[in-house]
């Protein structure tokens, strides 16, 4: 069977526009033909507002996501398969759902054998209020 991922996607993004929200998605930088503004990436992932008013041209047809968007005052094109969407979630209450992310076999290979630094703790850490 085909995954089900798009046909979720899909739904919970016409419902999240049907309760007059706004729709973002969190997505998996590192997943295979991801194509999103490397300079707003954060620790692999990226966060993208998909509201009809925020982008332009969108298409959730086949296996991906594209649409136009602004960043920093430049039009780009993103491209994102349905498969590297971590989340899609309703700015305004977080009410949405996450999706577990599958690499292709040949990915995870590939990234078995690459070593992956850790991160050196500085300081103490904080907390912040998030709103």
């Amino acid at each position: 069977m085909t995954s089900n991922k798009p046909y979720l996607i899909r739904a919970f993004y016409d419902w999240i526009l049907d309760n007059d929200l706004t729709p973002y998605i969190a997505v998996d930088a590192n997943y295979p033909n991801v194509m999103v503004p490397e300079q707003y990436i954060d620790d692999g992932q990226i966060v993208l507002n998909i509201a009809p008013a925020s982008v332009g041209a969108i298409s959730m047809t086949g296996d991906v996501i594209e649409f136009s968007a602004r960043f920093g005052g430049k039009v780009q094109s993103l491209y994102v398969p349905f498969e590297a969407v971590g989340a899609i979630y309703a700015r305004e209450n977080g009410v949405g759902s996450s999706f577990d992310i599958e690499y292709p076999e040949e990915v995870e290979e590939v990234l078995e054998q690459v070593e992956t630094p850790k991160p050196e703790k500085k300081g103490k850490p904080t907390l912040s209020i998030v709103k």
